[in-house]
């Protein structure tokens, strides 16, 4: 690479991937000890034909997540919070679910998707700077997915409830918080909450599922009341700028201390392990997800929303950071590719790739899996056909009423000789996804797909 130019190298290879693999738009940003590259593909709505430009923004979902915790952990730092802090201390008053865990329930848990609260639920409490504050209240009648603290199971819903307790102990909404305590600190001028901010930018409009890809989405972004969840909007370079804090021990580039070292390293620390088909060492830290790739240590986040999917990796130890943001459903295969050639080329390493069926597994017993998996805004109905697991997947409740997408099926291939570990996809383009059979500490089977654990609520699937 040191004798080509990087932007018209990434430029390239991201045109010709992007392309292959239908993605409308798309922008990478790499930041290489020093030196930052953005480049840009295709269109921000197939509709408008508006090209991309490095400078727009996009929905970059759940690694807000990461910008909420890391709020938190200023607070922590200023010493009005602690991990140890229950949701019943700092937001007295609230109840989680009708048998109330808000006593128990930590901060740590909501950091590591540890609490067990139903994780999903999307209720549009308005646009008012009370949104968030009625959604938490919502919660009271929602209810829990496993035993408090017994597994991961991903959940925009206890982030909601951080968000919540930022509110209360600044005085001051999750939006304004975020900007007096990230935003404007880092210099970002592309980072925006709402749409009425986005739509002074260059802003990207997410894109269906397949085999409706090329066509835009319906609903441009979810409900305000998921703020602290996922609903930061920016461009590549403002990403880029906000990971970096974290390469720098908490100091921005202007020289001032935003968070601790003690706080930064806390967030990088691995504190669960996130469930997968083989040992390889995926945890959770405060909010990061935390990766081995070889040898390497690897950590970062995802995000998706409507139509837009989000890419977040970084390595400490080449201090090198690689974001790619697009407007696309099916960008998986988008990112496993060109990350395993920025990775392959800069540190040596590349993503693990996804897993592979095999033709294992046929003669085993896999009845007592069927039956209906539920939690909120998701169903799945897996059934026996012949040899084969077969699933339908459902969205249900306030999530399926901003979607554009019906019922998705797939088949369930063994990957060993075990009969709890599958693979399965929708189509034959994208990547295969993990799935997981288990029960929980109280003997509850589970579904482990998508990062989320459902249970089952009975043994008969339609």
């Amino acid at each position: 690479m040191s004798s080509l130019d990087p932007a018209a190298h990434w430029a390239g290879r991201l045109h010709d991937l992007a392309s292959q693999t239908e993605v409308p738009g798309a922008v990478l940003g790499l930041w290489v000890d020093g030196e930052e590259t953005v480049v840009a593909h295709g269109v921000l709505s197939t509709a408008t034909q508006v090209g991309t430009r490095a400078d727009s923004l996009f929905q970059i979902g759940s690694i807000t997540k990461v910008w909420t915790a890391t709020m938190v952990m200023q607070l922590v730092d200023e010493g009005r919070l602690s991990l140890d802090s229950s949701v019943s201390e700092v937001l007295p008053g609230v109840r989680l679910g009708t048998e109330d865990a808000s006593h128990q329930t930590q901060v740590r848990h909501l950091l590591t998707h540890t609490s067990g609260v139903d994780g999903d639920v999307f209720a549009d409490t308005g646009r008012g700077d009370s949104c968030v504050a009625k959604y938490v209240d919502l919660l009271a009648d929602v209810g829990r997915t496993h035993p408090l603290g017994a597994a991961y199971s991903y959940c925009n819903s206890g982030f909601v409830l951080l968000g919540r307790m930022i509110e209360v102990l600044d005085g001051r909404s999750w939006d304004e918080s975020l900007r007096a305590r990230l935003v404007a600190p880092l210099g970002l001028t592309e980072a925006v909450t709402l749409p009425e901010e986005a739509i002074l930018h260059r802003v990207a409009v997410g894109h269906r599922e397949h085999p409706h890809q090329g066509e835009p989405v319906s609903t441009w972004a979810l409900p305000r009341s998921l703020g602290p969840a996922g609903l930061v909007t920016a461009s590549v370079h403002d990403v880029l700028t906000f990971a970096r804090l974290h390469l720098d021990g908490g100091v921005a580039q202007d020289g001032s201390r935003l968070l601790s070292e003690v706080s930064m390293s806390a967030m990088q620390q691995p504190r669960f392990d996130i469930p997968s088909l083989d040992d390889d060492g995926d945890a959770i830290g405060l909010a990061w997800r935390l990766n081995r790739w070889g040898e390497r240590r690897i950590f970062g986040h995802d995000g998706g929303t409507i139509g837009q999917l989000a890419y977040l990796r970084i390595d400490p130890e080449a201090r090198l950071v690689a974001c790619l943001l697009t407007n696309s459903y099916v960008a998986d295969t988008l990112y496993e590719r060109l990350f395993a050639e920025v990775f392959g080329e800069y540190v040596a390493v590349a993503p693990p790739t996804a897993p592979q069926p095999t033709r294992a597994g046929s003669t085993l017993d896999l009845s007592r899996h069927a039956g209906r998996y539920e939690r909120v805004s998701r169903r799945y109905d897996v059934s026996l056909r012949g040899a084969v697991l077969h699933v339908v997947s459902t969205m249900t409740g306030d999530r399926a009423a901003i979607a554009d997408e019906g019922p998705e099926e797939f088949d369930l291939h063994p990957v060993d000789s075990r009969d709890n570990a599958f693979v399965g996809r929708v189509y034959d383009q994208e990547p295969w996804s993990a799935v997981l059979f288990d029960s929980f500490s109280d003997g509850t089977p589970y579904l482990y797909l998508g990062g989320r654990a459902t249970p089952k609520i009975t043994d008969d699937a339609p």
